[in-house]
């Protein structure tokens, strides 16, 4: 079963996402220039509100992370062990499963859930003062193929953390503990042209002498304004394996899945904020419960929507609603399950889908058609 959820979010002035030169993101669709904000930066917003808002248990969320020693050099030392010992048997620990690291960090993030990082912390423990015991890279050598290191290996199973199953991960050097993400999600694009403007902006020190006139600091900052079409999806199947595939892992899939339409409603990302405010939720949020099969109805805006004719919004609204239609009629909405639809606006032509007052009976019209393969 496939969940997907489509929404229109106009913001003002604003700098949400920059690339590497500090200009917000864009990207050209459709022959014209958009505004654009990506995935990652979505899901980044995504997995803070779910601790921000405790929307999932600690328990079930996941740390991303390339100071994995000094995460379990701290829960050692809780356990009463000493720092610098601890930290020498992680690094033993660590470098049994083939892992490498420099200056106590792994090379690169790993994506652990919260139960893998303490069920490690268990296992060093109960092998202390065999990873103690090792002195030089022979006897580390002859630990790794001993089996102590596919012993501690067990551990990355997952650990039923949520946002490591929606988002999966990656270990470079253990291709067998990958888990390919439950959820995709696209990069927002704005439905409207949009061109890139400066804010030229100076500061004045407040202690300046009279007698000295002029800023003492000035620069400029590089925004845009747009109304951006976001679309992402889950697949519960795979959402369910990643969680463990048992009784536990479906009713921690649904909960998941409320805590994700929960926060990618409300997750706004940080950048710039403190200058340009740009606390906008979504004016357009739309839901899809099917069996198989995903759209993205980004095409929708292939055309620019412009707001010369009308309200921008409401105009992308009808873009909107007007491809789903078009593709409903080609190919047919068998298969499809809820159709929940949320508007701040008036005047929509919304016969075809199924409108909600808010986002609690949003979110309840979703879960009533959750079905799970036997």
């Amino acid at each position: 079963m496939i969940i997907e959820l489509h929404m229109l979010q106009n913001f003002p002035p604003s700098c949400l996402n920059r690339d590497d030169t500090n200009s917000p993101k864009e990207c050209e669709f459709g022959g014209y220039r958009r505004a654009r904000i990506s995935s990652q930066c979505l899901k980044r917003a995504i997995r803070q509100y779910f601790k921000e808002k405790s929307l999932l248990s600690s328990d079930n969320l996941a740390k991303r992370t390339m100071f994995l020693t000094s995460d379990l050099t701290e829960r050692l030392v809780k356990k009463g062990k000493d720092k610098e010992k601890s930290i020498a048997v992680i690094s033993r620990a660590i470098s049994s499963m083939g892992l490498a690291l420099k200056n106590n960090q792994t090379q690169y993030l790993f994506f652990l859930g919260e139960r893998e990082i303490v069920n490690l912390a268990d296992m060093i423990l109960e092998h202390w003062s065999e990873l103690e015991s090792v002195k030089d890279e022979k006897e580390k050598k002859a630990k790794e193929t001993s089996g102590l290191g596919k012993e501690f290996l067990k551990v990355f199973d997952g650990g039923r953390a949520a946002d490591l199953a929606l988002f999966g991960r990656m270990l470079a050097d253990l291709p067998d503990k990958n888990r390919d993400a439950a959820c995709q999600v696209a990069h927002a694009i704005s439905t409207n042209r949009v061109n890139t403007e400066f804010d030229f902006y100076t500061a004045v020190d407040d202690l300046q002498p009279q007698e000295i006139t002029g800023a003492s600091m000035m620069g400029t900052i590089e925004y845009n304004s747009a109304c951006y079409y976001r679309y992402s999806n889950i697949d519960l199947e795979q959402l369910k394996k990643n969680l463990g595939g048992d009784k536990e892992s479906a009713e921690l899939a649904i909960k998941t899945l409320e805590a994700f339409l929960r926060a990618s409603v409300a997750a706004i990302p940080t950048g710039k904020q403190t200058s340009m405010a740009a606390q906008n939720p979504p004016s357009f949020v739309y839901g899809v419960v099917r069996d198989s099969g995903m759209w993205n109805l980004a095409n929708a805006f292939a055309r620019p929507v412009y707001s010369n004719s009308g309200d921008l919004i409401l105009n992308s609204e009808k873009s909107l609603i007007n491809y789903w239609n078009k593709l409903a009629n080609v190919y047919g909405n068998a298969g499809i399950k809820a159709l929940p639809v949320l508007t701040l606006d008036e005047g929509l032509d919304l016969e075809a889908l199924e409108p909600v007052n808010n986002l609690e009976e949003f979110i309840q019209a979703m879960k009533d058609k959750l079905s799970f393969a036997a």
